[in-house]
């Protein structure tokens, strides 16, 4: 058994043999006896244990944290595995445990009420979940990408602080309740989802089931695309122009329409969704469906160089010798979406988009071998327009004496088709937005494909949906609203496999307002590759029941 492969068993050896090892369960403890003496486990530091009052919708509960091996980085700054836990009162806990994922670099801890994702309301804390998340090993604030310096702060980023936590949050719930969780699940989106996919490799032995949202689980690849981007859009920028205002939001709409006139009723109905996204793929294209500007452009038209630079950015970021660095992108409706352009084009609080604003530092610090500790003065602006697809890109496979794990290596999961303790112990669903403007789409079923390809089996433990028009992790003109968790807990509890998970609009997203879409309206998201179409005969276009998935 290789060494990452055996992680999670270590730390549990060593954390029952600091508890006392044994079969006995130990004495169930109140909630301000959760300390660092009382609990005796290696490594562990409890900052603090306190009672919280019901609050909202909060149930009263015990909140704990507390830090892992603590250290000093290479880079003379501290360091530790930050984490909370919450549970409920014993009367009120389900017997199971929750874990959150993370977002973005990390570097906070949020708090662990147990996000559900695109669920309409409700928390895994209220559902009696015990619940913990993680700052992924540094507390340096979301902002702050210097941690990448520091090897070992990388690889806990990248799986050891998920790894490590969930067996000491266990044997804190343990200590609390006088029992193990029964079972064991991890939700998350983006980097979360990423956090999902990693566990159901690494630590398959750890959960029975996961919820990966928008996942990055190619993160160093899709970040090579965040640079990628912004060179093209920079290309049709004219001289003193930013992305946004090279593509502004009236030329994304233009896209938008033209998808939607092309593409929208290949599905059986005419209603702003494309359902049948292979059929549009093969029916749309940017340069025979957009219209080319004679002159000025406007709001009917884009010019030659935003046309070029958009197909090479749905077209994925390729080096000098056309070779694909990372996936292509689906062109979908949803590009229209204000999540889009955020990541896109404009963060809005700051001229740049968001994928500069945290892209840049990102692939500097953290994925590039040596780092290359770019200067962020100008957002990050200057290193992505300077960064080469052919030396720079080759970063993230590197190694060196001091990083002797690549970004591949650390933010990925090992053998991703491969996952056998997952078939034999627990389930998976992915969730992916048609139109994420973070990580692809086509990148996921990509994925997907390649493990059905390994395993026939595979829709027996893991499941893919797509949802036509998300932008990334929810927004956009989609039905974003669904509850992936009772989905994960009838399959894995119940035996009863998704096939079909009902989903609903979010009335207040200013993309669904946009729309003119009814506050009603629902549709199935169908597990990949079925996907929904109007049944015949069906006339109430606005009911989920009208649609099948095929």
């Amino acid at each position: 058994m290789n060494k990452r492969a055996s992680l999670s068993l270590v730390v549990a050896a060593s954390v029952v043999a600091a508890c006392g090892g044994g079969n006995d369960a130990p004495a169930t403890l109140a909630c301000t006896d959760l300390t660092t003496a009382r609990l005796n486990i290696q490594n562990l530091q409890v900052a603090s244990a306190v009672e919280v009052a019901a609050s909202g919708a909060l149930p009263a509960h015990c909140k704990v944290n507390g830090s892992l091996n603590a250290r000093t980085g290479i880079d003379g700054k501290p360091y530790a595995i930050g984490f909370e836990l919450r549970t409920p009162l014993p009367a009120a806990w389900n017997g199971k445990f929750f874990f959150q994922g993370g977002g973005g670099t990390n570097g906070v801890i949020v708090p662990a009420t147990g996000n559900l994702l695109n669920a309409p309301t409700g928390t895994a804390l209220e559902r009696g979940y015990a619940v913990a998340s993680t700052d992924g090993g540094h507390g340096t604030g979301q902002s702050d990408v210097s941690f990448g310096v520091d090897p070992q702060a990388r690889s806990d980023y990248g799986y050891h602080a998920v790894g490590q936590v969930t067996v000491v949050a266990k044997k804190i719930v343990q200590a609390r309740f006088g029992q193990l969780p029964a079972r064991s699940y991890l939700l998350g989106c983006s980097n979360g989802g990423r956090d999902a996919m990693v566990a159901s490799s690494r630590f398959a032995d750890q959960f029975d089931g996961y919820v990966a949202g928008n996942p990055g689980f190619n993160l160093p690849k899709a970040a090579i695309a965040e640079q990628w981007d912004t060179q093209q859009f920079m290309s049709a920028a004219a001289p003193g122009q930013l992305p946004k205002d090279a593509f502004p939001a009236s030329a994304m709409n233009l896209v938008a329409q033209k998808i939607l006139a092309k593409c929208d009723a290949l599905d059986g109905v005419a209603d702003g969704m494309v359902n049948d996204r292979a059929a549009c793929q093969a029916a749309f294209s940017i340069a025979n469906d957009v219209p080319t500007c004679a002159g000025t452009p406007d709001a009917s038209c884009l010019t030659a160089a935003q046309k070029t630079a958009l197909q090479n950015i749905f077209g994925g970021a390729r080096d000098s010798a056309n070779h694909a660095l990372y996936a292509s992108w689906p062109l979908d409706p949803g590009v229209s979406g204000q999540n889009w352009r955020f990541w896109k084009l404009d963060a809005g609080f700051a001229p740049l988009p968001f994928n500069t604003l945290i892209g840049a530092g990102a692939m500097g610090y953290v994925f590039s071998s040596p780092p290359d500790a770019p200067s962020l003065a100008d957002g990050g602006l200057g290193y992505q327009l300077g960064f080469s697809m052919d030396t720079a890109a080759a970063k993230i496979a590197a190694t060196t004496a001091t990083y002797k794990e690549s970004a591949l290596e650390f933010m990925t999961p090992p053998n991703p088709t491969q996952l056998t303790t997952l078939k034999a112990r627990g389930k998976l669903i992915v969730v992916h937005g048609t139109a994420d403007p973070v990580f692809s789409p086509n990148d996921t079923m990509a994925w997907y494909d390649a493990l059905k390809a390994a395993d026939a089996s595979a829709p027996n433990y893991a499941r893919l949906f797509l949802v036509p028009g998300m932008n990334h992790c929810s927004g956009g003109p989609a039905t974003d609203r669904f509850d992936m968790l009772t989905a994960l807990e009838n399959w894995v509890e119940k035996g009863t496999a998704p096939d079909a998970v009902r989903a609903t609009v979010n009335a207040s997203d200013p993309d669904v307002v946009a729309a003119g879409w009814p506050a009603t309206r629902s549709r199935p998201l169908c597990a990949y590759p079925k996907q929904a179409m109007l049944k015949a005969g069906a006339t109430d276009t606005e009911d989920a029941a009208s649609f099948e998935c095929r």
